[in-house]
């Protein structure tokens, strides 16, 4: 019988190249359980995507991504559709999708045991098409307004720090933030209004635990929206710590649709999918279901 081929994706700057040191230790622990390992690092994103996709036509027993949800996200562009399970082992700064699916536990030897169980949970990924034709595939929120924004403040921040550093990002965005106007057509029911932000979400939560679309589930063949309608600054502040227990989703300020298909219109506002930059409205996201392996990390 061969030895089980594992494939490491790795951002070795991610977690102030924790993620490095972290990619190390387990292609150890890998190589010493029996399993034959190759390591593929990217040094942007674009080469992160193309390492991944290199990676996953070798049709490897699993694809593992060390380090943040934007790693995992430049992983998920190979894995999609392909049946070759996709492992994070977590190591930036939000680390949503590992909070999603999992995040490993023990010692590395653990997290190399677990991979070679290959313990599998089938899920849903969302295509996105924009305006121009480019299609992307996201896990867990795509953030359209004044998320998405922030988003953009702390990729410029020298130093992250999770959910710390996204509390200064809306901070620093507040004073010059302006609501846009929306067009949202979920499954053929419209919202066209003045808005603050819209979330689209496969999964939870954004921002380092920031649950924006608290009753997402990432298996069940929806996508959970939520649209923050013009509000004053002063009530949005008010509103948006909610976001950190879903509480948000019961006020009057907060329209929650679920369906196959979301279109989005608005002018000014940037889009943010796991974390990563992918355009501007508009676009439609389509939720492609059971189309990733996940593999399980957790006992």
């Amino acid at each position: 019988m061969s030895s089980p081929h594992i494939a490491l994706l790795v951002n070795p700057k991610s977690g102030r190249r924790r993620a490095a040191v972290t990619a190390v230790r387990l292609k150890e622990a890998l190589r010493e359980a029996g399993a034959r390992v190759h390591v593929y690092s990217g040094g942007s994103a674009a080469d992160s995507r193309r390492m991944a996709r290199l990676a996953a036509a070798d049709n490897p027993h699993a694809l593992v991504a060390v380090g943040g949800d934007g790693l995992v996200h430049q992983a998920l562009q190979a894995v999609v559709g392909t049946g070759v399970p996709l492992a994070v082992v977590p190591t930036g700064t939000g680390n949503d999708i590992a909070r999603a699916f999992g995040r490993p536990r023990g010692s590395m030897r653990d997290v190399a045991a677990a991979v070679l169980r290959g313990r599998t949970r089938s899920v849903d990924c969302v295509r996105v098409e924009l305006a121009d034709g480019t299609r992307r595939h996201f896990l867990s929120v795509l953030a359209c307004g004044f998320d998405a924004r922030v988003n953009e403040r702390v990729n410029g921040f020298r130093f992250k720090a999770g959910r710390a550093g996204y509390l200064a990002g809306i901070a620093a965005e507040l004073g010059s933030f302006k609501a846009a106007r929306y067009e949202i057509d979920v499954d053929g029911r419209v919202i066209d209004e003045p808005g603050m932000l819209v979330a689209v979400g496969n999964t939870s939560s954004y921002g380092g635990g920031m649950k924006v679309c608290a009753a997402a589930e990432p298996d069940d063949g929806l996508l959970d929206v939520v649209f923050g309608r013009r509000t004053s600054l002063a009530r949005f502040l008010l509103l948006f710590p909610l976001v950190f227990t879903g509480g948000h989703l019961d006020r009057p300020e907060i329209i929650v649709e679920r369906g196959r298909t979301v279109a989005i219109r608005a002018q000014g506002v940037p889009v943010y999918a796991d974390g990563e930059r992918i355009g501007e409205p508009s676009l439609v996201c389509e939720v492609v279901p059971k189309s990733v392996e996940m593999l399980e990390l957790t006992s």
